[in-house]
């Protein structure tokens, strides 16, 4: 594997990590085991009857789950502390045959990021959409992203040149995105959550009070 495949692998597997790991897993899994893509020897256990049986549990666990609005959020919640932990390790063991410490140490670190970033991207704007009192909306959200994993996966490891060129552009979507999912998030907060008055006296504007100021003197 020469080192732009490692590379869009390392980035590829992160960032559906962060999305859906488990699915992220059973594609890799999958697509090695039927010979589609040969991954690094390091990752040749993701091809394992045993990984891809209980990666593949979970991920029905998680595809009823992420249906169900409220409950996806909690989902989301938990596995910040699982698909991002994961998603650098995916990462590094896409390019840890190469054996150098420093391009395993940025896998880690890059991986970590691509994932927390996607992750952020999915968790914010799901739980934006659960403020909608219709289901359907999450129903597509969900379906959505499960394919975006698996396309974003196979053109990882088969196209590496288009898999650069999409995840430029969520990189993009994302820098323009996440300002207003925690803007979003805030507002929600804020509404189930609002602040409470302590009693002590508000300085005021003299519009607020009713205060005529035909009579102040200059």
């Amino acid at each position: 594997m020469d080192t732009l495949a490692m590379i869009s692998l390392a980035l590829g597997a992160s960032w559906a990590s962060g999305i859906n790991l488990y699915a992220t897993i059973v594609a890799l899994g999958v697509l090695n085991l039927f010979g589609v893509a040969a991954l690094p020897d390091s990752l040749d256990v993701l091809s394992d009857p045993v990984v891809l049986g209980i990666a593949g549990f979970m991920y029905l666990v998680e595809f009823f789950a992420d249906k169900i609005p409220g409950v996806d959020s909690i989902w989301d919640a938990i596995h910040t502390f699982i698909r991002v932990p994961a998603g650098a390790l995916l990462a590094a063991g896409a390019v840890v045959d190469v054996g150098e410490p420093l391009m395993v140490a940025a896998a880690l670190l890059g991986g970590s990021a691509v994932a927390l970033g996607s992750h952020a991207m999915k968790a914010g704007s799901r739980a934006i959409v659960n403020t909608s009192p219709e289901p359907v909306s999450n129903w597509i959200a969900s379906f959505l992203e499960d394919i975006i994993v698996i396309v974003g996966i196979s053109l990882a490891v088969a196209k590496p040149v288009v898999f650069f060129a999409m995840l430029g552009v969520f990189c993009l979507f994302a820098v323009w995105l996440l300002p207003k999912i925690w803007r979003g998030l805030k507002s929600i907060f804020a509404r189930f959550f609002p602040a409470k008055d302590d009693g002590s006296p508000k300085l005021e504007g003299p519009e607020n009070r009713g205060f005529d100021l035909s009579h102040t003197k200059e």
